[in-house]
């Protein structure tokens, strides 16, 4: 792949509408948008309605073109779009013409890859715009378009200068213990640490919590067979999407849909009847099952209100108490039905029938969902991002002891590499950027 040639990609979603944008971004952009539009010269930042020709001189369409003059465009190269008429014939054909002029099709992604490499933007707000894009909730968005403001930069960026502010003082303490350091300097350097620790600790704690904001929570119905797993899917679908039979085992597979609840997309999952397996098949989907347990952010167990207490509720009780980690919401179901199940045994529980309405479930789940989507303070958006902060945390952690001790080699050594990690998430960490607090700070070299 060379960043030499002109690229040409579809910029909007594939299928109908009224709008379809080509974008074409290199040296070549330009020229191309003047052969298809017959034009000696293109304004800058000025929509130009003209048509659009093939190299048979053919009419392609009617089209608005926007010329975008390097470095001010999204990648820093010449860019031209070319906002055509919607459909999936025209944009195509469009494409094809400006490839015959010399383009190529892009790689995914590689109009933000090159915006990053000619410094448009940083790792940060790339992966912002990678993920705004697929972003599942209205509160996911808001949050990402924090971090395409350059949030998590002022974030990284603070505590750089915190680890350089150490780093200097510490190397300075090691090579020139003659020049004169405040007195209070290691206090100060352990109480930017505790800050720091404790910043990085809590940021990591809200991005986990807030895993599902961004990659769509994922619910999971439990309960045993015949409990209305899959009355209560196709009741929040609006439609049949699951089989439904009064057999024991009719679900042997997850069976995952999307659905809106409030302002979220999530994704709702179906699991096979959890009890003990009376067949290889069935076996797989209680197996399945579980791991949707242990996957999911929140569970919806269901029990029969017209059933005993049995054996198999009782499985799903244990397994309920063992879940620490994530939100449960317990439903008793088939209200409508002679009531036979011993309430007592659930701590709170929401009453209903899979029949007639579901809404007061609804409102609970849209009330956790709110709760879980919160976007105040700094998040994490990627797994990369978590496991630089992750690294960063660990290595402070392990400059804590050196630096009671006074090992300043040592303490020095973590110090960089936990500049090193954090500066991961934005930009490398040159050696240079210490000398120049090093140098800036202090009367060295006299």
């Amino acid at each position: 792949m060379s960043f030499d040639d002109t690229i040409v990609a579809i910029a909007t979603a594939n299928a109908i509408g009224s709008i379809s944008i080509v974008r074409v971004s290199g040296k070549d952009a330009l020229n191309i948008a003047l052969a298809l539009s017959k034009r000696k010269e293109l304004t800058p930042r000025y929509a130009t309605l003209n048509t659009l020709y093939d190299s048979k001189n053919e009419v392609l369409d009617e089209a608005l073109i926007l010329y975008f003059k390097n470095p001010f465009s999204f990648t820093g190269e010449d860019i031209v779009e070319f906002q055509c008429h919607g459909g999936l014939a025209i944009s195509s054909l469009v494409v094809d013409e400006v490839i015959k002029q010399g383009a190529r099709l892009a790689e995914p992604g590689e109009f933000s890859k090159r915006a990053f490499l000619n410094g448009k933007i940083d790792l940060t707000k790339a992966e912002a715009i990678a993920k705004i894009i697929e972003a599942r909730s209205e509160d996911a968005v808001k949050l990402l378009a924090k971090q395409l403001k350059g949030e998590l930069v002022e974030f990284v960026e603070s505590i750089r200068e915190d680890l350089l502010f150490m780093l200097a003082y510490t190397e300075v303490n090691i090579d020139y213990a003659e020049e004169d350091l405040p007195e209070d300097i290691f206090l100060q350097i352990e109480q930017k640490l505790q800050k720091i620790m404790e910043k990085l600790h809590d940021t990591l704690n809200a991005s986990r919590r807030r895993e599902g904001l961004i990659e769509g929570f994922k619910v999971a119905i439990i309960g045993k067979p015949n409990v209305g797993k899959s009355s209560l899917l196709n009741k929040l679908l609006n439609f049949d999407r699951a089989i439904i039979s009064d057999i024991a085992g009719t679900t042997r597979d997850t069976i995952e849909e999307s659905v809106k609840i409030g302002t979220h997309l999530i994704k709702i999952v179906d699991t096979a009847g959890i009890r003990e397996a009376s067949d290889v098949i069935e076996k797989i989907g209680i197996e399945k099952s579980l791991e949707a347990v242990n996957e999911a952010d929140i569970i919806i167990a269901l029990f029969d209100n017209s059933k005993k207490v049995d054996a198999e509720d009782k499985k799903i009780l244990e397994l309920l108490e063992s879940i620490t980690d994530k939100e449960v919401i317990t439903v008793l179901n088939k209200v409508d039905l002679d009531a036979q199940f011993d309430k007592s045994v659930l701590f709170s529980h929401i009453e209903l029938s899979t029949k007639q309405s579901i809404n007061p479930l609804v409102q609970a789940l849209e009330k956790l969902l709110d709760n879980n989507s919160s976007t105040e303070g700094m998040t994490l958006i990627s797994k990369r991002q978590v496991s630089a902060v992750e690294e960063t945390l660990g290595y402070i952690l392990q400059a804590n002891m050196p630096l009671q001790t006074g090992e300043l080699e040592f303490f020095a050594h973590h110090i960089n590499e936990a500049l090193q990690h954090i500066s991961n998430i934005t930009r490398p960490y040159q050696h240079d950027e210490m000398l120049d607090v090093m140098f800036g700070s202090f009367c060295l070299g006299k």
